[in-house]
């Protein structure tokens, strides 16, 4: 806590106050909008000095000199005055730059600066969550490497069920973040530039200050469009962009939190079982009132965050569907809030997970007697195969089993005790052909089937060349402060 007090007296979101990265909470600062809009109305001067305008290199000078010294107060009182945020700026930016004032957002409209501006932040924050993806990616990878061969319970319905290995578990959920990869970069590479078209799209304003040259308004936008960065623009627009590129952005990151949602609730659960734990700091405290417990409070702080993720998405959807012929403003308050939050809770959850990544704990031990209070019940199928090769009658042998299997669930479930089928099927002379394979039949490696060799296939195959781009962005390491 430092400072005057005075940052205490009014709500601060939590994303930026708690959680999120200084990076990522630049990417959508006021300094970071504030500077894009002014470095756009300096890019629509030098391609309009360039195909011809009468602007001199002075007045361009002159702007980018002052490119970056925003005078926040002044833009604040004009905003008030004038109750439009772009002419604010646009009179601040000519404040200090008294000779270029005459051709600042000259043929523009609001949305030149505006939507230009919020596709370069979206263009920027997936640049910012892509290579923690990856790392979360890389870290779960060599989690699965590891534990490839552990064999542990599986569960179908959160009943045991057959047999798996921790790595090929870890690999179910490596397979959806390389769908959300997928996801995200595709919805990267997708955005195009608003570009300069003008107050509802026809490039109107335009076309006059070029006296009707149709290929130099064409050169107008591309150059511009180069110069911020971007391959392409869209070649028709109303007034704004058309806002199911935010649907997409933003369809894609909820997918993501679906997957991370899962994920943690998983580790969630094998944390009740024991098996498996997120990092526990040597002076954690997991409860006030309960001093033993060690709570999942990173995958917990992840599905928290996750679920307003997916909840955002609707936003978009709705601004989208509501969006009047050329365009109405009652897209902006909701986006100047839904867009920011959708990208700082990507940013959170991804880096909270790639700390849970890099610390989680397994427990053999636990895993294994879990194993051992289950595979009894799952080798029946094995006893009897065995049986009937020694010469048995499958009919027989299935009820002789299915009534040893109901006493010793009965032990379990009415007395608390061990599972003891194993000792019952020993004590029973039906069963003595084949009492010397009883300890192959119950070997746990014998029941995972192909696991370890899916999870080395599928590391080489599929999850090592994504990561490829991203080697020299993976010695990241992330330690949360809260």
């Amino acid at each position: 806590m430092e400072g005057s007090g005075e940052e205490f007296l009014k709500y601060r979101s939590p994303l930026v106050s708690r959680y999120a990265s200084k990076e990522m909470a630049y990417n959508f600062s006021d300094r970071k909008k504030f500077t894009t809009w002014r470095k756009l109305w300096i890019y629509l001067a030098k391609a309009e000095k360039s195909l011809g305008l009468p602007i001199s290199d002075a007045q361009v000078s002159e702007m980018e000199s002052h490119s970056e010294d925003i005078d926040f107060v002044m833009a604040a009182e004009e905003e008030r005055k004038l109750r439009h945020d772009v002419m604010a700026h646009v009179h601040t930016f000519a404040q200090c730059c008294p000779t270029a004032a005459p051709i600042i957002h000259l043929g523009a409209t609001s949305c030149y600066v505006g939507d230009n501006t919020d596709l370069i932040m979206l263009r920027d924050g997936f640049d910012i969550l892509l290579p923690k993806l990856a790392r979360v990616i890389d870290r779960l990878a060599n989690f699965a490497e590891k534990y490839a061969d552990l064999t542990t319970l599986g569960f179908t319905h959160y009943q045991p069920a057959q047999l798996t290995t921790v790595g090929k578990r870890s690999c179910l959920w490596l397979q959806d973040l390389l769908m959300d990869m997928r996801n995200l970069q595709r919805a990267r590479d997708d955005l195009r530039f608003r570009g300069v078209k003008g107050t509802t799209g026809t490039q109107a304003s335009f076309l006059q200050l070029f006296q009707g040259d149709h290929d130099k308004v064409e050169e107008l936008d591309k150059m511009v469009t180069e110069m911020a960065g971007f391959k392409k623009s869209y070649l028709v627009t109303g007034q704004t962009y058309s806002r199911k590129v935010d649907i997409d952005s933003l369809c894609v990151l909820s997918s993501l939190a679906a997957t991370i949602h899962k994920i943690c609730t998983d580790i969630r659960l094998l944390a009740n079982l024991k098996e498996i734990e997120e990092p526990f700091e040597k002076e954690q405290i997991g409860s006030s009132a309960m001093p033993y417990k060690r709570n999942p409070m990173r995958a917990e702080r992840c599905c928290s965050l996750a679920r307003h993720l997916m909840a955002l998405v609707s936003n978009p959807l709705q601004t989208a569907a509501v969006q009047w012929l050329e365009r109405t403003l009652d897209d902006s308050a909701n986006r100047r809030i839904s867009l920011p939050e959708a990208f700082l809770t990507a940013d959170i959850i991804l880096s909270t997970l790639q700390n849970i990544t890099e610390g989680l704990v397994v427990y053999p031990k636990v895993i294994e007697r879990h194993i051992r209070h289950e595979l009894p019940f799952m080798a029946t199928e094995n006893i009897i195969m065995a049986m009937v090769k020694a010469g048995g009658n499958r009919q027989d042998c299935h009820e002789k089993i299915r009534v040893l299997s109901q006493q010793a669930a009965a032990v379990v479930k009415q007395e608390g005790g061990d599972n003891d089928l194993l000792a019952r099927v020993q004590a029973d002379p039906y069963f003595a052909p084949i009492l010397g394979e009883l300890d192959a039949l119950l070997d746990p490696k014998t029941f995972i089937g192909r696991a370890p060799q899916q999870v080395t296939r599928f590391l080489s195959e599929e999850v090592r060349p994504v990561l490829e781009p991203y080697k020299s962005k993976m010695d990241v390491k992330i330690e949360l402060e809260l």
